[in-house]
Formats: C-alpha cells, sequence, structure tokens
C-alpha cells in the first residue's frame, strides 16, 4: 500500500492508503519545467483533450476529460482551442512533441486505434512517450506551467480497471 500524497497550491495533504496501479511506469518530463506544478490526475478513463495554442507560437493550456467530465484548465485557455474526443474503449498509448525556448511548443497524441491527435509548431528539441508495460495507456499528465503557457510536460501510464476490478478490453 503506498499512501497518496496531494500538493496543492504549496499544501501537503496525505491521503488514504491506495494500492500502486498495475504495471505503473513514468515518462520524466521533457521541457525547462519553470513555474508552478500541475497534474491532470483524476478518476475514470481519458475520453477527451484540449489543447490551446498561441498562434504559430507554443502550448498556452491543456484540458483531459475523464469519462465526459473535464478537469481543471492548466494554464491559459488563451489562443485556438483543438480537440480530440476518444472512442469507445479507445485509449492514449503515446504522447510526443517538442519543446523550445522554454516552453512546449507541439504536442501529439496517439491512440490505440491508431489515431493520432497533433497541436502545435514542429520547433525544437524532441520527446517520445509511451508505456512500458503492455496494456497500459496513459492515465494522467504532470509538469509546470508558468500561467502564460506549459513549460514541462511528463506523461504516466498504467493499466485501466474498471470498478469491479477487471481489465478493460
Amino acid at each position: 500500500m503506498l499512501n497518496l500524497i496531494l500538493v496543492l497550491s504549496g499544501v501537503c495533504t496525505v491521503g488514504m492508503a491506495m494500492p500502486l496501479p498495475d504495471f505503473y511506469s513514468y515518462s520524466l518530463a521533457a521541457g525547462e519545467g519553470s513555474g508552478t506544478e500541475y497534474s491532470t490526475a483524476h478518476v475514470g478513463r481519458i475520453t477527451g483533450i484540449r489543447i490551446w495554442e498561441y498562434s504559430s507560437a507554443y502550448i498556452g493550456g491543456i484540458q483531459l476529460s475523464y469519462d465526459g467530465n473535464w478537469t481543471t484548465l492548466v494554464c491559459a485557455n488563451y489562443g485556438t482551442q483543438m480537440e480530440m474526443t476518444l472512442l469507445d474503449n479507445e485509449s492514449i498509448v503515446q504522447v510526443s512533441g517538442k519543446y523550445d525556448y522554454g516552453y512546449i511548443y507541439e504536442l501529439m497524441f496517439v491512440t490505440s486505434q491508431g489515431r493520432s491527435f497533433k497541436v502545435g509548431q514542429p520547433s525544437g528539441i524532441s520527446f517520445n512517450f509511451y508505456p512500458t508495460h503492455d496494456g497500459s495507456e496513459l492515465r494522467f499528465l504532470s509538469g509546470r506551467h508558468n500561467g502564460y503557457g506549459i513549460t514541462s510536460i511528463g506523461a504516466h501510464w498504467a493499466v485501466y480497471h474498471t470498478s469491479d476490478n477487471s481489465v478493460t478490453p
């Protein structure tokens, strides 16, 4: 068992004991990483992605939907909003992109159905995230932002279980 520790606005809170997810892995954050920490961790399965891009520039904001419920917006909702809704039993199995000059400039999400969602500018240093265990999928994103844009991003992967504790096909 693991005690879940949440850090919200600099306040540390110890939550209930929770088991580690099956086949958990973490893709180390890419980007400079200045500013405030963020996490999109939420209950349920990811069902959608929203990204805001400043015109011909960096990624301004990120928001994920879990079972149809949108998380709190990470950073800013300025610029062009782009959105992808996942199909039934579709999951995200790869996250890649580019970063430079202190910001994330491009993000691409690839799904288990072979679809992709790409936002941003192909400029900077490349990164490529994927799970280390078969059957794992993106569970949440974390990193840092500075109020103007996303400065770093990391990916957390695990096998998704339904509430009856069986693996979702």
